[in-house]
């Protein structure tokens, strides 16, 4: 059995990841846990869950990813940092080596990743628009009091999907509202409101860019069978959902993190210990010129542990022992 571990976390605004996996990429434990505006209180938690599960073992190497990976890389002390898209690709070509297109719906953004050669050659990320993610699915399967579990099985027994206007998450719901008050089957207005929201990834998102197969759909809405069997409608393409779509950010940092570590340098990971730290965090705003950055600043026991989100390093850049 592989003695060496790595830990990927994926820290966005709706749900918190975190994932172990082995020298051979292989996921040994998952854990999606809902953020609830709390990412700092849910990441340790999530740490303190993995150390119960898994007591004995040793980390290797840790990475980061997602709105909250700089936050997560103070915290547990990551030898590595990325965006989404780097890890969800990396993530994607591990299930299937030669894919050329991911669709990556999350809780509230959405992106397409082209590849070729295995090269990220084009993508484009939606984080004004909630039209389509799962947050607003979740409303809507609760405004229709369905669970969420049987929102896309509702949606694959339409006889004639109705038309619903899906360019804005506040005119679909207004458009669905009016159809269920003119008399159409809940059922053709689910799948109605699949092919809305499809309709506006593939307009905004994928305007212009040419999807080619193999197609992963990843993220937690490729759970909804729904939105799966409108994309499979409209592209006329079958997708392919990974085993582990939910985490798959988090699958691309601990990848990125086995590699980072494997010239054999030692691992910065701060130890499960870091997760029993009572952490504060507050906002700075710098006034040092134009920008007024607004940075984020992390504490505990009293003692500042980074400074980050400032656009030209001066505080970022700051030798802060953590």
């Amino acid at each position: 059995m592989s003695n060496a571990y790595y830990l990927g976390l994926d820290v966005g605004s709706v749900s918190t990841n975190l994932v172990v996996t082995d020298e051979n990429d292989k996921l040994i434990k998952k854990l999606y846990l809902l953020t609830s505006g709390k990412p700092v209180n849910v990441l340790t938690h999530g740490l303190q869950m993995l150390l119960q599960e898994l007591p004995s073992i040793t980390i290797s190497g840790v990475g980061t990813t997602g709105s909250g990976r700089q936050l997560a890389s103070v915290i547990t002390g990551a030898d590595i940092v990325k965006n989404e898209i780097t890890a969800h690709a990396v993530a994607a070509q591990k299930i299937a080596p030669n894919v050329r297109t991911i669709i990556e719906i999350g809780g509230q953004d959405s992106k397409i990743i082209l590849l070729r050669n295995g090269v990220v050659i084009d993508f484009a990320m939606n984080t004004v628009c909630a039209a389509g993610t799962g947050s607003f699915l979740d409303r809507q399967a609760a405004r229709l009091e369905i669970p969420i579990e049987e929102f896309g099985g509702y949606a694959l027994r339409a006889t004639a999907p109705t038309r619903i206007a899906g360019r804005c998450a506040v005119f679909a719901e207004s458009d669905m509202i009016h159809k269920q008050q003119t008399g159409h089957s809940t059922e053709n207005i689910i799948a109605g409101l699949c092919e809305a929201l499809v309709r506006n990834y593939l307009t905004n998102l994928a305007k212009g860019k040419d999807i080619e197969e193999p197609v992963l759909f990843q993220g937690g809405v490729a759970a909804n069978i729904g939105i799966v069997a409108a994309f499979e409608k409209q592209l006329k393409k079958t997708l392919i959902i990974p085993q582990h779509h939910d985490v798959m950010g988090a699958i691309g940092a601990a990848i990125l993190a086995r590699r980072a570590v494997k010239t054999g340098a030692k691992t910065v990971f701060a130890g499960f210990s870091c997760a029993s730290r009572e952490y504060v965090t507050k906002s700075i705003e710098c006034s040092g010129c134009s920008n007024c950055c607004e940075v984020i600043e992390i504490s505990y026991s009293g003692t500042i542990a980074a400074r980050f989100g400032d656009k030209c390093g001066k505080w970022s850049n700051l030798s802060i022992a953590v």
